[in-house]
């Protein structure tokens, strides 16, 4: 499902600018007026931001609480900025499951690490600073792979960083030899696009979406999928959460179908999970109901 983009790469640089010339303490101060426009005045985004909040809080938002989940939204995208440029020293960053990660850069098979439109999946780079044979590639369809390298340059113009975009010839023999290198291969799963296999399942009371092609991906390589979230809990903290959900390394092919309609359940399961305790990491804008 595509969203059109709000920013500009003139506004990310003039943020960008503003960040790392003057500080985090200082571009936070923007944050505020910008999240109480946005809330007054992106009609559809809000309405989608209160369907959500009513389900994950058991009650109907106030307008706090609307203001809140906007100002978190706002909060990762600038420290998106710092954790890019390898500034995170000021962070308060607890990893849970980190060993989770280490035995998989052991055994250097690589996995396919998938994320969500939750936290900060930059905040995996914390983690890259202590392990330091930690490498991460990300994938995505082609217009999305633009769009985050005309960020990333505007952030980080030096930012060794693979992005390997989906819909091509090449695309899979790039996702195989990252792997084979022992790469983390990252993508978010947590939504879907016009014409790509789906199953509906439960979700917060209600089937939703999700998407299969990066679990059939998974068995296709006949590799491990783990779950990675990295939940902004204010101030400089995040939790980053490393958790199993399948591995297809061993799998026989007849039992491939199965497991990964099992391991897009376990995905939506935890999902949910995260969902419910930091409500205001969600970042899906808009009726995920749909």
């Amino acid at each position: 499902m595509t969203r059109p983009e709000r920013s500009t790469t003139a506004a990310i640089r003039f943020i960008v600018w503003v960040a790392l010339r003057l500080g985090r303490t200082t571009a936070r101060l923007l944050l505020p007026p910008i999240c109480l426009y946005f809330v007054l005045f992106s009609r559809k985004p809000r309405a989608g931001s209160a369907r959500f909040l009513a389900r994950a809080l058991g009650r109907p938002p106030r307008f706090g609480d609307l203001f809140r989940h906007y100002h978190v939204f706002a909060a990762c995208l600038l420290d998106r900025v710092f954790f890019l440029n390898d500034q995170t020293a000021a962070f308060d960053i607890r990893v849970h499951g980190e060993d989770i990660a280490i035995e998989l850069m052991e055994r250097g098979e690589g996995c396919l690490l998938l994320g969500a439109h939750m936290g900060s999946f930059e905040a995996v780079r914390a983690l890259g600073r202590r392990q330091r044979d930690l490498r991460v590639s990300l994938v995505m369809y082609e217009e999305n792979a633009r769009k985050i390298n005309s960020v990333l340059n505007a952030i980080n113009p030096a930012l060794s960083l693979e992005v390997i975009a989906l819909g091509r010839p090449e695309s899979m023999l790039k996702v195989r030899e990252s792997l084979d290198r022992g790469h983390f291969v990252g993508m978010l799963a947590d939504r879907t696009l016009d014409g790509e296999e789906e199953i509906r399942l439960p979700f917060l009371g209600e089937p939703a979406a999700f998407a299969l092609g990066p679990f059939q991906l998974a068995a296709m390589l006949r590799r491990p999928v783990v779950l990675m979230v990295g939940l902004y809990q204010g101030g400089g903290r995040y939790d980053v959460h490393f958790e199993r959900i399948a591995d297809f390394s061993d799998v026989p092919a007849a039992e491939r179908p199965g497991l990964v309609r099992w391991a897009v359940g376990r995905f939506a399961d935890r999902l949910e999970h995260h969902a419910l305790s930091s409500p205001y990491n969600w970042f899906n804008f808009y009726d995920f109901w749909k």
